[in-house]
């Protein structure tokens, strides 16, 4: 070995965080190693918009809530959030926030508004020509 690299020793016991990154805490922890938001099989959509149910249960089911899935509702208490912004937020993985999501609303602690799907926007045609209906004024 020289003096140039380090000895790269067994990590000591009983540490499981980096130094420099925090806490480690792998994603299937999070999830309790599910890869999929809930037994329907939902689909979160990146731009689809999360908000907090106003109708949700009590509070006093929040604890049976984990950090991460109060992180989630913490973010959206302000205003609606996408699931990437949620992801961004939490600092977490896509794949993690859309399990998370699921479980919250399976609790109906959230509400998704899905995206409009493309088939129901209207022709790029129609929008030209209101623009130059428009600018024609």
């Amino acid at each position: 070995m020289t003096d140039d690299m380090p000895d790269s020793g067994p990590p000591p016991s009983g540490h499981w965080y980096d130094q420099e990154a925090g806490p480690l805490v792998r994603p299937y922890a999070m999830t309790g190693g599910r890869t999929q938001p809930g037994p329907a099989a939902v689909h979160f959509d990146l731009i689809a918009l999360v908000s907090i149910d106003e109708d949700a249960p009590a509070a006093g089911e929040g604890t049976a809530l984990g950090p991460e899935h109060r992180a989630l509702i913490e973010l959206c208490r302000a205003e609606p959030q996408s699931v990437a912004e949620l992801a961004a937020g939490a600092d977490l993985p896509v794949g993690v926030v859309r399990v998370l999501l699921g479980d919250l609303l399976e609790r109906r602690r959230v509400l998704v508004s899905r995206p409009v799907p493309p088939a129901r926007l209207p022709d790029e045609r129609v929008l030209r020509e209101v623009i130059e209906g428009l600018r024609a004024l």
